[in-house]
């Protein structure tokens, strides 16, 4: 499984702009919005912050993955954001969080939903890989880190 096949160079989003939980996920969600005919912002936002009333997305190490299933999706979502001030994302290890993977999945793909999830997770555990990540230049230098992953 390669991140390269479920993600878009369009939903790399290298220098986010808030700072703040609820905006962080608006700002993941916004391209989907407007790119993704029929796609439902709004309930997409209510789905991951239900989701985050659960317990937090944010594992700890600088990042977060967001995630959520949402009815009417024809195929799994995924959007990277990447915060150089960082974001209180009340993570498991009260440490801002920098790197986001936001996931959205249809309802019946619960298999897959969860192989993307332990993929991205088993990625992210690799220092190198988070300093990489951290460290690309721009857009371009991250989906191309990113599409190969």
């Amino acid at each position: 499984m390669k991140l390269g096949e479920y993600l878009k160079e369009d939903f790399v989003l290298a220098g986010l702009e808030t700072t703040a939980k609820a905006d962080v996920l608006a700002e993941l969600v916004a391209p989907v919005g407007r790119l993704v005919s029929g796609f439902d912002a709004e309930k997409a936002l209510a789905v991951l912050t239900e989701r985050e009333r659960l317990g937090t997305t944010g594992i700890g190490d600088g990042v977060a993955i967001p995630h959520g299933k949402l009815e009417g999706l024809d195929e799994i979502i995924l959007v990277v954001g990447r915060s150089s001030q960082g974001v209180d994302f009340e993570a498991l290890d009260f440490k801002p969080c920098f790197i986001f993977f936001l996931v959205l999945a249809p309802e019946q793909v619960a298999g897959m939903h969860l192989r993307i999830l332990a993929h991205i997770s088993r990625l992210l555990k690799d220092e190198g890989f988070r300093k990489t990540f951290m460290e690309a230049p721009d857009k371009e230098t991250l989906w191309n880190l990113l599409s190969r992953a």
